[in-house]
């Protein structure tokens, strides 16, 4: 049975960082489908999501499994009919090396975490977003032509491409696709990629999302 509620969001990579801060600031107009492998992390969304008066649903769960996708993809569906937004914040951040000494490991886990789960996702959640008319957000990200990050940066690159792609495709029937460009914020994918970073120069998080929750009215 279909269940009919206020708006729903379903944020992939919920359990900490941008994901998270997204969570929250979209709990007071949104039921939050938090989906991240982290069950501590979720637990701990959802413990900050209640104490604000919001509600949530947890799904922790390996985003590179494509048939785990379609899963919650027809989950979604049958609960709640759609969503009303998809904010995709999940990212594998691999360690920074010369592009001449990338690890094989590295880059295939880099290319499941941010091509592969990417294109699963958008195959997934797609009707999901056309019945409800939602909208989809995507994340750049502006250190990825930096030295060093040649894992990282090159399938981020193709996470954008991908999202891009969408984006055009949908221009006239939907979804809509917005790819934001969020300020360099204290999360700890940076604190990894920038030790001993002054993190006082940083955005805070919370008013990052606060902004990007704010453009979407």
């Amino acid at each position: 049975m279909t269940e009919i509620a206020q708006k729903t969001a379903l944020i992939t990579g919920a359990s900490r960082g941008l994901g998270a801060a997204l969570a929250l600031a979209l709990a007071p107009t949104h039921h939050i489908i938090a989906v991240a492998r982290t069950q501590g992390g979720l637990e701990d969304l959802d413990d900050n999501i209640k104490a604000a008066g919001g509600s949530a649903t947890l799904v922790p769960m390996d985003l590179t499994d494509e048939g785990a996708c379609a899963y919650l993809g027809g989950s979604i569906a049958q609960r709640w009919g759609g969503v009303d937004l998809w904010a995709h914040s999940a990212i594998h951040g691999a360690p920074l090396t010369p592009t001449s000494h990338i690890d094989n490991k590295d880059f295939d886990k880099s290319l499941a975490g941010n091509v592969n789960m990417t294109r699963f996702l958008i195959r997934a959640v797609e009707p999901l977003l056309l019945a409800k008319k939602g909208r989809a957000m995507f994340f750049e990200d502006k250190s990825i032509g930096g030295k060093f990050y040649g894992s990282y940066g090159a399938t981020k690159a193709a996470q954008i491409a991908l999202a891009k792609n969408w984006q055009a495709e949908g221009a006239k029937n939907g979804p809509e696709v917005i790819i934001a460009n969020p300020a360099p914020m204290g999360t700890g994918l940076r604190a990894r990629f920038y030790p001993g970073e002054d993190k006082s120069v940083l955005a805070d998080i919370h008013d990052e999302a606060a902004k990007i929750v704010s453009h979407l009215a």
